[in-house]
């Protein structure tokens, strides 16, 4: 197990250290509901130092990208992000990512800490192109900083104005006191903040002058327990539960992100599977009555038919019912169907929501 450059703050702090992704990483400090409720209200910090970050540069960086990306990089601007996947050639996924144009023929690709040596392999096999990679992932550690008092908390640390960047929007400029830091406008939490870049040796001055300039508005650490409740709460996937290897982009609700004006791998066939209609579709939905449902559970009909499986389920601190995500067959994808969730052997009535879940 690989630790994150924060290790003895988290282990100082009592966190709850635990193995996720080939790292030791802090889940939990004073429990889920609490820290969820303080991204919700105020700000948290989050060391996600786990994921990975591939630089890519030359001037068929961005040739690359499109040949292995799904949504349509030709659209960044330096300053942009954009969520992607990376489709394989059987219909599936390889992971999600977040790609940054850093510079007019340089990307930063975002990829998660369990896929890094895949996505590694994945996307060097496709590099004809004489594009320069390098694996910057064990040199740079990431800090998200969310919530609704995030902007307000942390200007004094740096001289960009941050209620001047867009959701998925970068700038490039200080931060705690440290020059050439990427301060992003992305996050997994749906409520606001900023994602923090900087190298390994600079991330615990950066905590620790968060944590100042963050003490008025009660700013506390945050475990990757809360992160999931925050994140299902929005219905954003997580890899490796509600995407993977199997599961198609248009059957997972990303049809927005897999763009058919140009080629990438393995478009024609995901071409061929949006004209031709899904058999499954991945659904929020809600419990009606009490209970919570949680990955691999059973979703059923009400005659106890099986017509799908739960791919992440909490009870949500936010809303104080069960919710989850799940794949089903279309004719139970829309909204307000009746659907069951076999909890132990009661089937418990459920019905098919928008998402988001949480609405602010």
């Amino acid at each position: 197990m690989k630790d994150t450059a924060l290790k003895h703050i988290h282990e100082s702090l009592g966190a709850k250290i635990l193995p996720f992704a080939g790292y030791n990483m802090p889940i939990l400090y004073e429990g889920v509901n609490a820290e969820h409720e303080t991204v919700r209200n105020a700000v948290g910090v989050f060391d996600v130092s786990h994921m990975g970050e591939f630089l890519l540069s030359g001037p068929n960086a961005l040739a690359l990208i499109q040949k292995v990306t799904s949504n349509d990089a030709s659209t960044l601007t330096i300053g942009r992000a954009q969520y992607s996947c990376l489709p394989n050639n059987h219909g599936g996924i390889v992971d999600d990512l977040i790609v940054y144009r850093m510079k007019e023929e340089q990307y930063l690709l975002v990829v998660n800490a369990s896929n890094i040596e895949k996505d590694w392999e994945w996307i060097s096999s496709h590099n004809d192109l004489g594009v320069e990679m390098k694996n910057l992932s064990e040199d740079y550690s990431l800090l998200a900083i969310q919530g609704p008092k995030a902007v307000e908390a942390m200007q004094a640390l740096t001289s960009v104005d941050l209620s001047a960047i867009p959701y998925y929007h970068f700038e490039v400029g200080d931060f705690a006191g440290i020059e050439h830091v990427i301060i992003s406008a992305t996050g997994y939490t749906g409520s606001g903040g900023f994602e923090i870049y900087c190298k390994n040796d600079e991330v615990e001055q950066v905590w620790n002058k968060v944590f100042e300039a963050g003490a008025a508005f009660g700013i506390k650490p945050i475990g990757l327990a809360a992160r999931d409740t925050l994140r299902l709460e929005m219905g954003f996937c997580l890899y490796g539960n509600d995407i993977n290897d199997t599961t198609s982009p248009l059957e997972a609700g990303l049809g927005w992100i897999t763009k058919f004006t140009k080629d990438f791998v393995n478009s024609e066939s995901l071409k061929k599977q949006k004209e031709i209609g899904v058999h499954r579709k991945l659904v929020g939905f809600e419990l009606l009555d009490r209970g919570v449902p949680r990955q691999d559970y059973e979703i059923v009909d009400k005659n106890g038919d099986v017509i799908g499986i739960v791919t992440s389920g909490t009870m949500a601190p936010s809303l104080n019912k069960g919710i989850g995500m799940g794949y089903v067959t279309t004719p139970f994808s829309t909204v307000d169907s009746e659907i069951f969730i076999r909890i132990r052997k009661n089937d418990v009535p459920a019905k098919v929501v928008k998402m988001p879940f949480y609405k602010k």
